[in-house]
Protein backbone atom coordinates (compact mmCIF):
# COMPACT_ATOMS: atom_id res chain seq x y z
CA UNK A 1 0.00 0.00 0.00
CA UNK A 2 0.97 3.28 -0.61
CA UNK A 3 1.84 6.23 2.00
CA UNK A 4 2.73 9.79 2.77
CA UNK A 5 5.68 10.18 4.99
CA UNK A 6 5.94 13.64 5.98
CA UNK A 7 10.04 15.39 6.90
CA UNK A 8 10.36 18.68 8.38
CA UNK A 9 13.63 19.72 8.08
CA UNK A 10 14.33 22.95 10.40
CA UNK A 11 17.80 24.24 9.17
CA UNK A 12 19.28 27.42 10.43
CA UNK A 13 18.05 29.68 7.07
CA UNK A 14 14.94 27.72 6.14
CA UNK A 15 12.29 25.62 7.15
CA UNK A 16 10.99 22.74 4.64
CA UNK A 17 8.42 20.13 4.50
CA UNK A 18 8.26 17.46 1.80
CA UNK A 19 6.30 14.75 1.46
CA UNK A 20 7.56 11.17 0.37
CA UNK A 21 5.87 8.42 -1.02
CA UNK A 22 6.40 5.43 0.63
CA UNK A 23 8.27 3.14 0.12
CA UNK A 24 10.07 4.29 -2.54
CA UNK A 25 10.57 7.94 -1.04
CA UNK A 26 10.14 9.72 -4.40
CA UNK A 27 9.56 13.36 -3.32
CA UNK A 28 6.26 14.74 -3.96
CA UNK A 29 5.44 18.03 -2.91
CA UNK A 30 7.37 20.79 -1.06
CA UNK A 31 6.52 23.58 0.82
CA UNK A 32 9.65 26.12 2.36
CA UNK A 33 10.22 29.45 4.51
CA UNK A 34 13.05 31.71 4.98
CA UNK A 35 14.18 32.39 8.49
CA UNK A 36 15.35 35.52 9.85
CA UNK A 37 18.81 35.92 11.49
CA UNK A 38 19.14 37.84 14.07
CA UNK A 39 22.94 39.39 15.21
CA UNK A 40 22.59 41.22 18.70
CA UNK A 41 26.29 41.24 19.08
CA UNK A 42 29.51 40.14 17.58
CA UNK A 43 29.78 37.00 17.11
CA UNK A 44 26.19 36.17 18.94
CA UNK A 45 23.43 34.39 16.59
CA UNK A 46 20.11 33.54 17.31
CA UNK A 47 16.44 32.52 15.97
CA UNK A 48 13.43 33.41 16.99
CA UNK A 49 11.41 30.03 18.48
CA UNK A 50 8.21 31.44 17.87
CA UNK A 51 8.78 32.25 14.38
CA UNK A 52 10.85 28.58 13.90
CA UNK A 53 7.03 27.38 15.38
CA UNK A 54 4.84 28.87 13.31
CA UNK A 55 6.86 28.14 10.07
CA UNK A 56 7.04 24.55 10.63
CA UNK A 57 3.78 24.21 11.09
CA UNK A 58 2.59 26.19 8.29
CA UNK A 59 5.12 24.64 5.59
CA UNK A 60 3.56 21.32 7.14
CA UNK A 61 0.03 22.61 6.45
CA UNK A 62 0.65 23.61 3.22
CA UNK A 63 2.13 20.10 2.13
CA UNK A 64 -0.61 18.31 3.42
CA UNK A 65 -3.11 20.72 1.43
CA UNK A 66 -1.36 19.51 -1.41
CA UNK A 67 -0.79 15.84 -0.92
CA UNK A 68 -3.69 14.78 1.63
CA UNK A 69 -2.79 13.09 5.02
CA UNK A 70 0.20 11.80 5.70
CA UNK A 71 0.82 8.63 7.77
CA UNK A 72 3.97 9.95 9.86
CA UNK A 73 6.29 12.66 10.00
CA UNK A 74 9.92 12.32 10.39
CA UNK A 75 12.20 15.42 12.09
CA UNK A 76 15.55 17.03 11.01
CA UNK A 77 16.53 20.16 12.85
CA UNK A 78 20.04 22.01 12.86
CA UNK A 79 21.68 20.57 15.58
CA UNK A 80 23.42 22.22 18.78
CA UNK A 81 20.99 25.23 18.50
CA UNK A 82 19.66 26.05 22.02
CA UNK A 83 16.46 26.38 23.51
CA UNK A 84 14.95 27.01 27.11
CA UNK A 85 11.17 26.84 28.02
CA UNK A 86 8.73 26.60 30.20
CA UNK A 87 7.34 23.56 30.72
CA UNK A 88 3.58 24.86 32.06
CA UNK A 89 2.62 27.53 28.94
CA UNK A 90 5.43 26.34 26.30
CA UNK A 91 6.53 29.81 25.84
CA UNK A 92 10.39 30.25 25.50
CA UNK A 93 12.36 32.30 28.29
CA UNK A 94 14.83 33.38 25.70
CA UNK A 95 16.05 33.25 21.53
CA UNK A 96 17.30 30.24 20.82
CA UNK A 97 20.76 30.22 20.87
CA UNK A 98 21.92 29.45 17.16
CA UNK A 99 25.11 26.50 17.09
CA UNK A 100 27.08 29.63 14.79
CA UNK A 101 26.87 31.89 18.03
CA UNK A 102 30.46 32.25 19.71
CA UNK A 103 29.64 34.31 22.66
CA UNK A 104 30.58 31.47 25.55
CA UNK A 105 34.39 31.23 23.97
CA UNK A 106 36.03 32.59 26.95
CA UNK A 107 33.91 30.36 29.26
CA UNK A 108 35.41 27.12 26.88
CA UNK A 109 38.93 28.46 27.22
CA UNK A 110 38.37 28.74 30.81
CA UNK A 111 37.20 24.97 31.15
CA UNK A 112 40.42 24.34 28.84
CA UNK A 113 42.99 26.22 30.81
CA UNK A 114 41.66 23.68 33.57
CA UNK A 115 42.35 20.80 31.83
CA UNK A 116 38.80 19.59 30.91
CA UNK A 117 38.63 18.67 27.66
CA UNK A 118 40.53 15.10 27.92
CA UNK A 119 37.55 14.17 30.06
CA UNK A 120 34.49 15.78 27.82
CA UNK A 121 36.09 14.36 24.76
CA UNK A 122 36.77 10.84 26.58
CA UNK A 123 33.11 10.99 27.01
CA UNK A 124 31.15 12.78 24.26
CA UNK A 125 33.85 12.50 21.33
CA UNK A 126 33.66 16.30 21.28
CA UNK A 127 35.63 18.89 21.89
CA UNK A 128 35.02 22.14 24.43
CA UNK A 129 33.79 24.56 21.69
CA UNK A 130 30.87 27.38 21.55
CA UNK A 131 29.46 25.30 19.24
CA UNK A 132 28.11 23.14 21.05
CA UNK A 133 24.94 23.24 23.50
CA UNK A 134 26.46 23.19 27.21
CA UNK A 135 28.40 26.30 27.83
CA UNK A 136 25.00 27.96 25.89
CA UNK A 137 22.86 26.14 27.94
CA UNK A 138 25.15 27.45 31.40
CA UNK A 139 24.86 31.20 29.92
CA UNK A 140 21.03 31.24 29.21
CA UNK A 141 20.79 29.74 33.03
CA UNK A 142 23.06 32.72 34.41
CA UNK A 143 21.12 35.77 32.07
CA UNK A 144 17.62 34.70 32.34
CA UNK A 145 15.58 36.32 35.43
CA UNK A 146 15.89 33.10 38.20
CA UNK A 147 16.51 31.10 35.65
CA UNK A 148 19.11 28.69 37.70
CA UNK A 149 16.37 28.27 40.90
CA UNK A 150 13.45 27.20 37.52
CA UNK A 151 15.64 25.18 35.96
CA UNK A 152 16.52 23.23 39.37
CA UNK A 153 12.96 23.37 40.41
CA UNK A 154 12.12 21.66 36.93
CA UNK A 155 10.14 25.02 36.06
CA UNK A 156 12.32 24.96 32.48
CA UNK A 157 12.73 22.83 29.91
CA UNK A 158 16.09 22.51 27.23
CA UNK A 159 16.04 20.99 24.12
CA UNK A 160 17.61 21.22 20.53
CA UNK A 161 15.03 22.12 17.92
CA UNK A 162 13.56 18.89 17.20
CA UNK A 163 12.48 18.93 21.13
CA UNK A 164 11.07 22.02 20.95
CA UNK A 165 9.33 21.03 18.28
CA UNK A 166 8.23 17.93 19.37
CA UNK A 167 7.01 19.36 22.75
CA UNK A 168 4.80 21.67 20.97
CA UNK A 169 3.30 18.77 18.26
CA UNK A 170 2.63 16.53 20.72
CA UNK A 171 0.79 19.69 22.99
CA UNK A 172 3.80 19.60 25.63
CA UNK A 173 3.07 15.59 26.62
CA UNK A 174 6.34 14.96 25.04
CA UNK A 175 9.90 15.94 26.26
CA UNK A 176 12.14 14.21 24.00
CA UNK A 177 15.13 13.89 21.72
CA UNK A 178 17.06 11.18 20.23
CA UNK A 179 20.47 9.98 20.42
CA UNK A 180 22.31 12.19 17.38
CA UNK A 181 20.90 15.29 18.69
CA UNK A 182 22.03 14.37 22.48
CA UNK A 183 25.08 13.33 21.12
CA UNK A 184 26.26 16.98 20.06
CA UNK A 185 25.13 18.73 24.08
CA UNK A 186 28.84 17.98 25.52
CA UNK A 187 26.44 16.22 28.27
CA UNK A 188 26.18 12.76 27.00
CA UNK A 189 28.40 9.57 27.27
CA UNK A 190 27.96 8.05 23.92
CA UNK A 191 29.62 4.83 25.14
CA UNK A 192 26.81 4.07 27.40
CA UNK A 193 23.81 6.10 25.79
CA UNK A 194 22.90 8.06 29.00
CA UNK A 195 23.21 11.52 30.28
CA UNK A 196 26.84 11.70 32.36
CA UNK A 197 26.20 12.93 35.50
CA UNK A 198 29.33 14.34 35.57
CA UNK A 199 29.82 16.40 32.52
CA UNK A 200 25.87 18.26 34.56
CA UNK A 201 28.03 19.20 37.25
CA UNK A 202 31.18 20.49 35.00
CA UNK A 203 28.52 22.46 33.26
CA UNK A 204 26.80 23.24 36.02
CA UNK A 205 23.00 21.84 34.01
CA UNK A 206 20.41 20.99 35.91
CA UNK A 207 19.56 16.92 35.51
CA UNK A 208 15.51 18.23 35.29
CA UNK A 209 16.20 20.65 32.47
CA UNK A 210 16.92 17.33 30.03
CA UNK A 211 14.85 15.64 27.75
CA UNK A 212 14.96 11.57 27.42
CA UNK A 213 16.90 10.28 24.67
CA UNK A 214 15.13 7.77 22.14
CA UNK A 215 16.48 5.26 19.25
CA UNK A 216 16.21 7.48 15.89
CA UNK A 217 13.02 5.87 14.62
CA UNK A 218 10.33 4.63 16.82
CA UNK A 219 7.52 6.16 19.03
CA UNK A 220 7.83 9.82 19.37
CA UNK A 221 3.68 10.20 20.24
CA UNK A 222 1.12 12.08 18.02
CA UNK A 223 0.65 15.77 16.85
CA UNK A 224 -2.05 17.85 18.62
CA UNK A 225 -5.35 16.81 16.47
CA UNK A 226 -5.95 20.58 15.67
CA UNK A 227 -2.81 21.05 13.98
CA UNK A 228 -2.48 19.15 11.10
CA UNK A 229 -5.89 17.56 10.51
CA UNK A 230 -6.34 15.38 12.93
CA UNK A 231 -3.39 13.49 14.80
CA UNK A 232 -0.47 12.56 13.18
CA UNK A 233 2.42 9.87 14.38
CA UNK A 234 5.80 11.16 14.61
CA UNK A 235 7.90 8.39 14.27
CA UNK A 236 11.65 9.56 13.35
CA UNK A 237 14.38 11.76 14.32
CA UNK A 238 18.13 13.30 13.73
CA UNK A 239 19.76 15.87 13.58
CA UNK A 240 19.81 16.98 9.85
CA UNK A 241 23.61 15.80 9.56
CA UNK A 242 22.86 12.22 10.43
CA UNK A 243 19.38 12.70 8.52
CA UNK A 244 21.99 13.58 5.30
CA UNK A 245 23.93 10.32 6.28
CA UNK A 246 21.28 8.14 6.23
CA UNK A 247 19.55 9.69 3.01
CA UNK A 248 22.87 9.35 1.19
CA UNK A 249 22.82 5.59 2.50
CA UNK A 250 26.08 5.55 4.85
CA UNK A 251 25.25 2.48 5.88
CA UNK A 252 28.36 0.73 5.42
CA UNK A 253 31.94 1.61 7.65
CA UNK A 254 34.18 3.99 5.57
CA UNK A 255 31.67 5.40 3.02
CA UNK A 256 31.57 9.36 3.63
CA UNK A 257 29.36 12.01 2.75
CA UNK A 258 29.44 15.93 3.02
CA UNK A 259 26.17 18.42 2.92
CA UNK A 260 26.76 22.12 2.15
CA UNK A 261 24.02 24.46 3.20
CA UNK A 262 25.35 27.30 5.09
CA UNK A 263 28.24 25.18 6.52
CA UNK A 264 29.38 22.25 5.31
CA UNK A 265 29.67 18.71 6.89
CA UNK A 266 31.55 15.54 6.17
CA UNK A 267 30.96 12.46 8.19
CA UNK A 268 32.22 9.31 8.03
CA UNK A 269 31.17 6.15 9.08
CA UNK A 270 32.85 4.06 11.82
CA UNK A 271 30.66 1.64 12.73
CA UNK A 272 29.39 -0.34 15.62
CA UNK A 273 33.05 1.72 17.70
CA UNK A 274 33.23 4.99 18.18
CA UNK A 275 36.90 6.15 17.38
CA UNK A 276 38.78 8.95 18.91
CA UNK A 277 40.32 11.16 16.41
CA UNK A 278 43.93 12.46 17.01
CA UNK A 279 43.14 15.32 13.94
CA UNK A 280 40.28 17.40 16.24
CA UNK A 281 37.36 15.69 14.47
CA UNK A 282 34.38 14.80 16.49
CA UNK A 283 33.28 11.75 17.34
CA UNK A 284 29.40 11.31 17.00
CA UNK A 285 27.03 9.09 17.47
CA UNK A 286 25.63 8.50 13.57
CA UNK A 287 21.93 6.98 14.41
CA UNK A 288 20.56 4.76 17.15
CA UNK A 289 18.28 1.98 15.34
CA UNK A 290 16.90 -0.86 18.02
CA UNK A 291 19.11 0.44 21.01
CA UNK A 292 22.05 -0.25 18.77
CA UNK A 293 24.53 2.76 18.31
CA UNK A 294 26.93 3.13 14.54
CA UNK A 295 29.63 5.88 15.27
CA UNK A 296 30.81 8.68 12.66
CA UNK A 297 33.54 10.89 12.36
CA UNK A 298 32.75 14.37 11.56
CA UNK A 299 34.37 17.49 10.50
CA UNK A 300 32.36 20.55 10.44
CA UNK A 301 32.91 23.79 8.14
CA UNK A 302 31.21 26.32 9.63
CA UNK A 303 31.02 28.60 6.79
CA UNK A 304 30.59 27.08 2.88
CA UNK A 305 27.05 28.27 1.52
CA UNK A 306 27.14 31.07 3.82
CA UNK A 307 30.46 32.44 1.63
CA UNK A 308 28.10 32.79 -1.12
CA UNK A 309 25.23 34.43 1.05
CA UNK A 310 28.27 36.91 1.95
CA UNK A 311 28.79 37.66 -1.73
CA UNK A 312 25.23 38.08 -2.60
CA UNK A 313 23.65 39.90 0.56
CA UNK A 314 27.35 41.92 2.04
CA UNK A 315 28.65 42.60 -1.13
CA UNK A 316 25.89 42.46 -3.65
CA UNK A 317 27.44 40.83 -5.92
CA UNK A 318 25.17 38.51 -6.83
CA UNK A 319 21.38 38.67 -7.86
CA UNK A 320 21.11 34.99 -6.74
CA UNK A 321 23.36 32.56 -4.81
CA UNK A 322 22.83 30.03 -8.04
CA UNK A 323 25.32 32.45 -10.25
CA UNK A 324 28.10 31.84 -7.97
CA UNK A 325 29.58 29.32 -10.33
CA UNK A 326 29.42 31.14 -13.67
CA UNK A 327 30.30 34.17 -12.36
CA UNK A 328 33.41 31.91 -10.66
CA UNK A 329 34.03 30.52 -14.10
CA UNK A 330 34.67 34.00 -15.59
CA UNK A 331 37.69 34.28 -13.20
CA UNK A 332 41.38 35.04 -14.43
CA UNK A 333 43.03 31.89 -13.94
CA UNK A 334 46.24 33.81 -13.43
CA UNK A 335 44.82 35.27 -10.30
CA UNK A 336 45.26 33.03 -7.44
CA UNK A 337 42.94 34.59 -4.53
CA UNK A 338 42.38 32.89 -1.55
CA UNK A 339 39.27 33.75 0.68
CA UNK A 340 39.27 32.06 4.60
CA UNK A 341 35.45 32.49 4.96
CA UNK A 342 36.36 32.49 9.03
CA UNK A 343 33.27 35.04 10.08
CA UNK A 344 32.38 32.88 12.91
CA UNK A 345 35.64 31.05 13.34
CA UNK A 346 37.11 28.14 11.73
CA UNK A 347 35.65 24.91 12.88
CA UNK A 348 37.65 21.40 12.00
CA UNK A 349 40.22 20.55 12.05
CA UNK A 350 42.00 23.90 13.83
CA UNK A 351 38.96 24.95 16.04
CA UNK A 352 39.88 28.49 16.85
CA UNK A 353 36.63 30.34 17.95
CA UNK A 354 38.88 33.67 17.62
CA UNK A 355 40.31 32.89 14.35
CA UNK A 356 38.30 36.10 11.50
CA UNK A 357 38.02 36.16 7.60
CA UNK A 358 40.78 37.55 5.54
CA UNK A 359 41.13 37.56 1.69
CA UNK A 360 44.83 36.88 0.41
CA UNK A 361 46.05 37.52 -3.28
CA UNK A 362 44.16 40.73 -4.11
CA UNK A 363 45.88 42.90 -7.12
CA UNK A 364 43.97 45.99 -8.70
CA UNK A 365 42.64 43.53 -11.54
CA UNK A 366 40.89 41.44 -9.07
CA UNK A 367 36.76 41.58 -9.05
CA UNK A 368 33.84 40.01 -8.53
CA UNK A 369 34.66 36.82 -11.09
CA UNK A 370 38.05 36.48 -8.52
CA UNK A 371 36.35 36.57 -5.24
CA UNK A 372 33.06 34.34 -6.43
CA UNK A 373 36.03 31.88 -7.25
CA UNK A 374 37.63 32.28 -3.81
CA UNK A 375 34.49 31.88 -2.10
CA UNK A 376 33.35 28.30 -4.06
CA UNK A 377 37.25 27.13 -3.87
CA UNK A 378 37.13 27.59 -0.13
CA UNK A 379 34.83 25.59 0.64
CA UNK A 380 36.75 22.56 -1.46
CA UNK A 381 39.80 23.26 0.10
CA UNK A 382 38.20 22.90 3.98
CA UNK A 383 36.81 20.12 2.58
CA UNK A 384 39.78 18.40 1.58
CA UNK A 385 40.96 19.50 5.38
CA UNK A 386 38.34 17.27 6.67
CA UNK A 387 38.74 14.21 4.29
CA UNK A 388 43.00 14.28 5.27
CA UNK A 389 42.13 14.86 8.35
CA UNK A 390 39.68 11.30 8.43
CA UNK A 391 42.16 9.30 6.24
CA UNK A 392 44.49 9.94 9.07
CA UNK A 393 42.30 8.45 11.78
CA UNK A 394 41.19 5.52 10.31
CA UNK A 395 45.80 5.14 9.45
CA UNK A 396 45.97 5.57 13.03
CA UNK A 397 43.76 3.27 13.89
CA UNK A 398 45.57 1.07 11.69
CA UNK A 399 42.23 0.29 9.49
CA UNK A 400 42.30 0.34 6.34
CA UNK A 401 38.56 1.70 6.03
CA UNK A 402 39.12 5.19 5.01
CA UNK A 403 36.50 7.50 2.26
CA UNK A 404 37.67 7.07 -1.51
CA UNK A 405 34.53 8.14 -2.72
CA UNK A 406 32.73 11.44 -1.32
CA UNK A 407 28.74 11.51 -1.43
CA UNK A 408 27.74 15.17 -1.69
CA UNK A 409 24.49 16.73 -1.27
CA UNK A 410 23.02 20.37 -0.10
CA UNK A 411 22.65 23.48 -2.33
CA UNK A 412 26.14 24.04 -3.33
CA UNK A 413 25.86 20.54 -4.74
CA UNK A 414 24.11 21.47 -7.39
CA UNK A 415 26.60 23.61 -8.96
CA UNK A 416 28.82 21.55 -11.46
CA UNK A 417 31.52 23.89 -11.12
CA UNK A 418 32.02 23.58 -7.34
CA UNK A 419 31.12 20.43 -7.29
CA UNK A 420 33.91 19.97 -10.28
CA UNK A 421 37.13 21.82 -8.25
CA UNK A 422 35.77 19.48 -5.25
CA UNK A 423 36.71 16.66 -6.81
CA UNK A 424 39.91 18.26 -8.54
CA UNK A 425 41.03 19.43 -5.19
CA UNK A 426 40.44 16.06 -3.26
CA UNK A 427 41.82 13.72 -6.41
CA UNK A 428 38.70 11.53 -5.92
CA UNK A 429 35.64 11.15 -7.28
CA UNK A 430 32.72 13.36 -6.37
CA UNK A 431 28.80 11.27 -6.23
CA UNK A 432 25.73 13.48 -6.27
CA UNK A 433 22.49 11.66 -6.12
CA UNK A 434 19.48 12.33 -7.69
CA UNK A 435 17.69 13.34 -4.78
CA UNK A 436 19.58 16.08 -3.24
CA UNK A 437 17.33 16.68 -0.82
CA UNK A 438 19.36 13.82 1.67
CA UNK A 439 18.24 15.73 4.65
CA UNK A 440 14.78 15.16 4.55
CA UNK A 441 15.07 11.95 2.59
CA UNK A 442 16.67 10.69 5.93
CA UNK A 443 14.29 12.16 8.11
CA UNK A 444 11.16 10.67 6.10
CA UNK A 445 13.22 7.21 6.05
CA UNK A 446 13.78 7.06 9.55
CA UNK A 447 9.50 7.75 10.08
CA UNK A 448 9.17 5.25 7.83
CA UNK A 449 11.12 2.89 9.09
CA UNK A 450 9.60 3.83 12.91
CA UNK A 451 5.93 3.25 11.60
CA UNK A 452 7.24 -0.19 9.25
CA UNK A 453 6.72 1.63 6.28
CA UNK A 454 10.19 1.68 4.69
CA UNK A 455 12.44 -1.78 4.38
CA UNK A 456 15.38 -2.09 6.36
CA UNK A 457 18.99 -0.16 6.00
CA UNK A 458 20.35 -2.37 3.67
CA UNK A 459 17.42 -2.81 1.45
CA UNK A 460 16.71 1.45 1.11
CA UNK A 461 20.37 1.71 0.53
CA UNK A 462 19.51 -0.34 -2.69
CA UNK A 463 17.54 2.58 -3.81
CA UNK A 464 20.23 5.06 -3.58
CA UNK A 465 20.97 6.50 -7.02
CA UNK A 466 23.55 8.40 -9.30
CA UNK A 467 22.62 12.18 -10.42
CA UNK A 468 26.73 12.63 -11.81
CA UNK A 469 29.74 11.64 -10.76
CA UNK A 470 32.64 14.24 -11.29
CA UNK A 471 35.88 12.80 -11.69
CA UNK A 472 39.54 14.78 -10.98
CA UNK A 473 40.92 16.54 -14.00
CA UNK A 474 43.30 18.67 -12.26
CA UNK A 475 47.15 18.13 -12.49
CA UNK A 476 48.97 16.77 -9.62
CA UNK A 477 51.08 19.29 -9.73
CA UNK A 478 48.73 22.05 -9.91
CA UNK A 479 46.42 20.27 -6.86
CA UNK A 480 49.48 20.68 -4.93
CA UNK A 481 50.50 24.16 -5.48
CA UNK A 482 46.64 25.68 -4.90
CA UNK A 483 46.58 23.88 -1.41
CA UNK A 484 49.44 24.96 -0.20
CA UNK A 485 48.56 28.48 -0.92
CA UNK A 486 45.45 27.84 1.15
CA UNK A 487 47.16 26.32 3.47
CA UNK A 488 49.35 29.46 4.03
CA UNK A 489 45.83 31.51 4.00
CA UNK A 490 44.91 29.30 6.79
CA UNK A 491 47.97 30.09 8.82
CA UNK A 492 47.43 33.54 8.09
CA UNK A 493 44.00 34.23 10.57
CA UNK A 494 44.95 31.54 12.55
CA UNK A 495 44.87 32.86 16.62
CA UNK A 496 45.27 29.61 19.19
Amino acid sequence: MVELILALDQGTTSTRAIAFRAPTLEPVAVSRRELAQHYPADGWVEHDPEEIWQAAVTVMREVIAAVGPVAAIGIANQRETVLLWERSTGRPVHRAIVWQDRRTAAACAALREAGHEALVAARTGLLIDPYFCATKVAWLLDNIEDGRRRATHGELAFGTVDSFLLWRLTGGRLHATDATNASRTLLFDIGRGVWDAELLELFAIPPALLPEVRDCAGDFGTTEPGLLGGPVRIAGIAGDQQAAAIGQACFRPGMVKATYGTGCFALLNTGARPVASRQRLLTTIAWQLAGKRVYALEGAIFVAGAAVQWLRDGLGLLAQAAEAGELAARADPGQPVYLVPAFTGLGAPHWDAAARGALFGLSRATGPAELARAALESVAYQTRDLIEAMHADMMAEGDTVAPDVLRVDGGMAASDWTMQFLADMLGAPVDRPVVTETTALGAAYLAGLGAGLCPQPELFAEQWRLDRRFSPALPEDLRREKYAGWQRAVRGVLVR
